[in-house]
């Protein structure tokens, strides 16, 4: 993870999009308040439902599957698209 948490912060606090891209079975055992679930299989089919204008912070379980998803919206055409890390990371920011 290459963004240091005062950015991943402020990002948060401009109203970035928060995805978590684990399992519908994961996200349910537990995820960031507000965060949308779309799991990094399901990204290239649903990125419609976000919005390239707006900062888009991914993340998993370990960073692994963010850092797949970040990829995956970049082919699609999303610019401000950040790596989070774990979602455990990105709630204790909240």
């Amino acid at each position: 993870n290459n963004n240091n948490d005062e950015e991943l912060k402020q990002l948060i606090a401009e109203g970035a999009t928060l995805v978590d891209v684990r399992t519908a079975d994961e996200f349910a055992s537990g995820s960031v308040k507000g965060a949308l679930n779309i799991p990094v299989d399901r990204i290239a089919l649903q990125h419609s439902k976000l919005n390239k204008e707006k900062t888009i912070i991914v993340f998993c379980r370990s960073g692994n599957r963010s850092a797949q998803a970040k990829v995956l919206l970049s082919q699609k055409g999303f610019k401000k698209v950040v790596n989070g890390g774990t979602w455990k990371d990105i709630n204790s920011l909240m």
